[in-house]
């Protein structure tokens, strides 16, 4: 088997493994190996086979982490209406409790039972519709809709 067939067949196998892993990086490795392949092809020795593979293959790497696909969004599921689906949703608050140290607080039925809910800051304590923003454990932080 000739150099070039088997780099070409390590490309394939690595892109094989992508596709279990979803990942993009594995694809940016058989690039390098299919540059191995071009180079075996073109005749280079041994050593500047692997160099080329080894260039291009990490060349890709790098582009790929420094764009928008390499990088992963931290995201926060108390505020991700995609993760939690309450997200957005409206609830009625009749009356609101009002602590002298902290948020206004009120207790509501949601979905069927009790939730307590708090009030963003520097929105006001006045009973009404709101649409609920975030989730903290057991707790839904809402604001006026």
């Amino acid at each position: 088997m000739q150099d070039w067939m088997i780099w070409a067949a390590v490309a394939g196998i690595v892109v094989i493994f992508e596709l279990f892993t979803g990942t993009f990086y594995l694809l940016m490795m058989a690039l390098g190996l299919i540059a191995g392949s071009v180079s075996a092809a073109a005749g280079l020795g041994s050593a500047l086979q692997l160099i080329v593979a080894a260039a291009v293959g990490a060349a890709a790497t790098m582009r790929l982490h420094r764009s928008k696909y390499g990088k992963r969004h931290a995201v926060n599921p108390a505020h991700d209406p995609d993760i939690n689906l309450d997200i957005g949703r409206s609830i009625a608050v009749d009356a609101w409790q009002l602590p002298a140290d902290g948020p206004c607080r009120a207790r509501v039925m949601y979905r069927g039972a009790p939730w307590d809910v708090e009030l963003q800051p520097g929105a006001s304590c006045v009973p009404g519709v709101f649409r609920i923003c975030e989730i903290r454990g057991s707790r839904l932080i809402v604001a006026p809709q």
